[in-house]
C-alpha cells in the first residue's frame, strides 16, 4: 500500500487540475492548427487567417479580467468546470460549419466560435495557474518547481496538439476531427466532476469586482513586460511561419498539402514541445531554489534582452536574402527553436514571479490581471502577424518581434524585489 504521508498537503487536487488542463491544452492546440491548416488551403489571406483568432484572444482579455473575480466568488473548481464545459460546446459548433457558405459567413462564424473557445481556454488557465500558489508547497524553492512543472507539461501537451491537429486534418478530415476532440474532452469533464479530489477553495461571497485592478507596481509593470513577451511570439507564431513553411514545402496538389500539413504541424509541434520542456526545468536552468527574489528579477531582465538579439538576426537574414531560400529556411528554424528556448526561461521566471509578488488572498485576481495582460499582447501579436507578413513579408514581422521583446525588457527593468 502507498505511503501518502510524506505528499504535500493538495497534491491529489493539483494532479487532477493539471490533468484537466493536458487535456484541454492538447484540444487547444490542435483546433488552432486544424483552423489555421483548413482555411488556408480555402483560399483565406494572412490577414483574414489573423482575423479568425482575433476573438479568441480579445476573450482572453476579458475573461481574464472577469476569471479572477469569478473564481474568487464562487471558486476555483467552477472557473475550471466552466473552461472545459465551454470548449466542448465551441468544438461541437465548429463541426456544423458549412463548406457552402460564403467567406465573409464563415469567417463571421468561426470568428464567434473561436472566441467561445478564447473563454474557455483562459478560463483554465487561470484555475490551473492560481491553484499552484495555493497548493505548492512553500518551501525549498517549491513554489517555482510546481508552476514550472505546470506550464513547462501543459506546452508539450500543446504542442503535441498543433502535431495531433495536423495528422487528424491530413485524415479524417476537419469536421470528424474537431467531433472527436469534443468527444474525448466530454469524457474527461465527467471524470474530473465525479472525482475531483478536496483541497481548492470554494470561494468568499465578500469578494468585489473593483478587486480585479492590482494596486502593486511589481504585478503591473510584469503585467506589461508580458504584454510583449507574447505579442512577439505570436507575431510570427500565429500566422506569418506557417504560411510561409507551406509557401515553401506544398507544390498545391492533394498529396503536397498533406505532406506540408505534416511538416509544419511537426515544426509547431517541436517548437511548443521544445518550449514546454525548458519551461519546466527552469528551476534548474536558473539554480532557483538558492537564488533570492532579487536575482531572479535581473535574471528576467537578462534573458529578455538576450532574446531580443534572435529575431533581430533573423530578420537581417531574411532581409539578405530576399526570397525563400532552403539556407533561409534550414536558419529559421535553428533560429526559431533558439528563440523557443530562451523564451521559456523569460515565459518560466515571469510566470513565477507573478505568484511570488502576489498574496493568497487576492492570487485569482492578481493571476487573472497578469494574463489578461498575457492575452493581449497575444492579440496583439496576432493582428500583427497577419499584417506585418502581408505588408512586408518575414524581415518586417521578424523586426516587429524583436522591438516587442526589447520593450518586454525595458518593463521588467521596473520590477523591484521585496515591494509587493
Amino acid at each position: 500500500m502507498t505511503d501518502t504521508s510524506t505528499r504535500p498537503e493538495g497534491l491529489s487536487a493539483y494532479i487532477a487540475v493539471t490533468a484537466s488542463y493536458w487535456a484541454f491544452m492538447l484540444t487547444d492546440g490542435a483546433l488552432r492548427m486544424l483552423v489555421l491548416l483548413h482555411f488556408h488551403t480555402l483560399g483565406f489571406s494572412p490577414v483574414q487567417l489573423a482575423y479568425l483568432f482575433v476573438l479568441y484572444e480579445i476573450a482572453g482579455v476579458v475573461t481574464n479580467l472577469c476569471a479572477g473575480w469569478i473564481a474568487a466568488r464562487f471558486g476555483l473548481t467552477s472557473t475550471l468546470y466552466a473552461g472545459l464545459g465551454l470548449q466542448v460546446v465551441a468544438l461541437l459548433a465548429l463541426a456544423q460549419l458549412d463548406p457552402g457558405w460564403a467567406m465573409g459567413l464563415s469567417v463571421v462564424y468561426v470568428m464567434l466560435v473561436q472566441g467561445a473557445s478564447g473563454v474557455a481556454k483562459d478560463l483554465a488557465k487561470m484555475s490551473s495557474k492560481s491553484a499552484v500558489k495555493l497548493l505548492a508547497p512553500a518551501q525549498d524553492g517549491g513554489l517555482f518547481r510546481w508552476v514550472a512543472l505546470l506550464t513547462g507539461s501543459k506546452n508539450m501537451v500543446k504542442g503535441a496538439g498543433f502535431l495531433l491537429g495536423a495528422a487528424l486534418l491530413a485524415t479524417l478530415g476537419f469536421t470528424w476531427a474537431v467531433l472527436g476532440m469534443a468527444a474525448i474532452l466530454a469524457l474527461i469533464l465527467v471524470a474530473v466532476l465525479w472525482a475531483m479530489p478536496p483541497g481548492l477553495p470554494k470561494g468568499r461571497k465578500g469578494a468585489k469586482f473593483s478587486e480585479v485592478f492590482s494596486k502593486s507596481a511589481n504585478v503591473n509593470w510584469l503585467s506589461a513586460a508580458r504584454v510583449f513577451l507574447f505579442g512577439a511570439r505570436d507575431v510570427w507564431f500565429v500566422v506569418g511561419i506557417p504560411i510561409y513553411f507551406y509557401a515553401v514545402l506544398s507544390d498545391g496538389t492533394i498529396e503536397g498539402n498533406r505532406a506540408a500539413f505534416f511538416m509544419i504541424g511537426s515544426f509547431m509541434a517541436g517548437w511548443v514541445i521544445l518550449y514546454g520542456l525548458v519551461q519546466a526545468n527552469a528551476p534548474r536552468i536558473l539554480r532557483a531554489r538558492a537564488r533570492p527574489e532579487d536575482e531572479l528579477i535581473a535574471a528576467a531582465r537578462g534573458w529578455a534582452w538576450a532574446l531580443a538579439v534572435v529575431p533581430a538576426a533573423l530578420a537581417a537574414a531574411a532581409l539578405v536574402a530576399g526570397a525563400p531560400q532552403t539556407w533561409l529556411t534550414v536558419t529559421l528554424v535553428i533560429g526559431l527553436l533558439v528563440f523557443g528556448a530562451i523564451f521559456a526561461v523569460n515565459s518560466s521566471l515571469h510566470s513565477y514571479l507573478i505568484l511570488s509578488f502576489t498574496k493568497a488572498e487576492r492570487v485569482t485576481m492578481d493571476v487573472g490581471f497578469y494574463y489578461m495582460a498575457n492575452a493581449a499582447g497575444r492579440l496583439a501579436g496576432t493582428l500583427l502577424s497577419g499584417l506585418t507578413y502581408q505588408l512586408g513579408g518575414l524581415p518586417l514581422m521578424l523586426g516587429v518581434a524583436a522591438i516587442m521583446v526589447a520593450l518586454s525588457a525595458i518593463a521588467a527593468g521596473f520590477l523591484r524585489p521585496g515591494t509587493h
